[in-house]
């Protein structure tokens, strides 16, 4: 199926019980057992089935398989929010003294998350001078097990090279993880261009409405855990915490959503409700004609902006100026993200007066709304980071960053146009 078709198909035909064609919310902690010996069977993952609602839900399972089907992954674990699913992905793959190494470019809390959280738990992580694959490479060491990105980053709009950071995470035995929210995989799909795991904030344009809270960890199936026993010893050796269970045995190419379901998630308890399940799921049933109009509403909002006399400058990777355009073509079919940034003249000053001035745009830090939004990330997402730290994610003071929704596009233009004019 077309991924027009998996948004409103994908992993679920009818309810069994009721042969209902919407996906019912399974509103329950637990599940009986036939007897002793079936609740055994369940707990040794011999049988298939549902046993509590922390490690599986039968709405949550629809959700699961719709978001691997949309990223051409062999399996998904949803979690309660897209910090719990990154947080997820990257302990199931670190110990005491190993590091992963990333991007500079990231989303505000995820390099809290990789700054501080991380590093106090023994796991450090070294932020590359760039996104490009040779500068990750020479951060890369004997405890490296992992390399991170976003395909597109938050609020930077860099777009990275995948093909060239999988060949260098592939060579050094590591994965390659990356953060696909911003692009959705109607735009990009990681895993074509060698992501081995692949995670999101469903919050933001799967959901599509602000209205839900929700993550997901996509495993790519194609990562060899078994070739590097020594680095990876957790897929390859008897878990003592779940009765001798060897991942890579057990779940064969989907051991990496299998581990993280049965040692994080069981135990750490990040769950989806099945309610959010639910929205989340009408969510994504319209994710391909929204993005349409997001794509196509952003390219009218960067060239208006370019045009005004109160813009210092654009970051929009669909002019043909910007050093990442011929990526856009790669990766995003010709199209630039919705996600934008903007430098309103005049500096901090300027940029918190225009912001304080608009009327139809939401000022908030969510993104991938159906409605737009708009955020200083100096002031909030980023506020925590030293300001040498801001620049390198992408964040200068006087920069706005657009979630631009599918609003009449003469409207959106207009709040942009009264708030300029101040």
């Amino acid at each position: 199926m077309k991924p027009e078709t998996i948004a409103l198909h994908g992993g679920f035909q009818c309810d069994p019980a009721t042969h209902a064609v919407a996906v019912p919310i399974y509103q329950t902690v637990a599940y009986e057992f036939d007897s002793a010996d079936h609740g055994a069977a369940l707990f040794n993952l011999e049988a298939p089935g549902y046993r509590y609602s922390r490690i599986s839900n039968p709405t949550t399972d629809v959700l699961e398989k719709r978001v691997a089907m949309l990223e051409g992954g062999v399996a998904a674990l949803c979690t309660s929010t897209g910090q719990a699913a990154l947080y997820t992905a990257a302990l199931n793959v670190t110990s005491m003294g190993t590091n992963i190494v990333s991007v500079p470019q990231l989303y505000g809390t995820t390099h809290s998350l990789f700054a501080h959280i991380l590093p106090s738990q023994g796991v450090n992580v070294r932020f590359a001078a760039s996104d490009q694959a040779a500068d990750l490479e020479r951060l890369i060491d004997d405890e490296t097990r992992a390399l991170y990105c976003e395909s597109v980053g938050n609020p930077a709009g860099n777009i990275c090279d995948l093909e060239a950071l999988a060949r260098v995470a592939h060579a050094h035995g590591i994965p390659l993880i990356v953060d696909n929210t911003v692009p959705s995989p109607i735009l990009l799909r990681p895993i074509e261009y060698g992501a081995d795991v692949v995670v999101h904030s469903l919050t933001k344009f799967m959901g599509g409405h602000g209205t839900t809270l929700g993550g997901a960890i996509v495993d790519s199936g194609k990562f060899p855990w078994h070739k590097y026993p020594a680095r990876f010893r957790m897929f390859s050796e008897p878990d003592l915490s779940y009765h001798g269970l060897i991942y890579s045995e057990h779940f064969k190419e989907a051991a990496f959503v299998g581990r993280c379901r049965a040692v994080y998630q069981r135990n750490t308890g990040a769950v989806l409700p099945a309610m959010s399940s639910f929205l989340l799921l009408q969510g994504i049933e319209t994710l391909p004609l929204r993005m349409e109009r997001h794509v196509s509403n952003a390219r009218r909002v960067a060239e208006f902006l370019r045009d005004h006399a109160g813009v210092e400058w654009v970051n929009y990777a669909g002019f043909p100026t910007h050093p990442q355009h011929e990526l856009t073509h790669k990766y995003l079919r010709g199209q630039a993200c919705s996600l934008l940034t903007f430098g309103v003249k005049g500096g901090l000053a300027a940029a918190k007066d225009f912001y304080d001035r608009l009327n139809l745009i939401k000022r908030l830090v969510n993104l991938g709304d159906a409605k737009t939004l708009c955020c200083h990330p100096a002031s909030t997402t980023h506020r925590q980071m030293k300001p040498e730290e801001q620049l390198r994610a992408g964040v200068s003071p006087e920069a706005i960053r657009l979630s631009v929704g599918i609003e009449h596009i003469d409207d959106i233009v207009a709040d942009l146009g009264q708030a300029l004019a101040h």
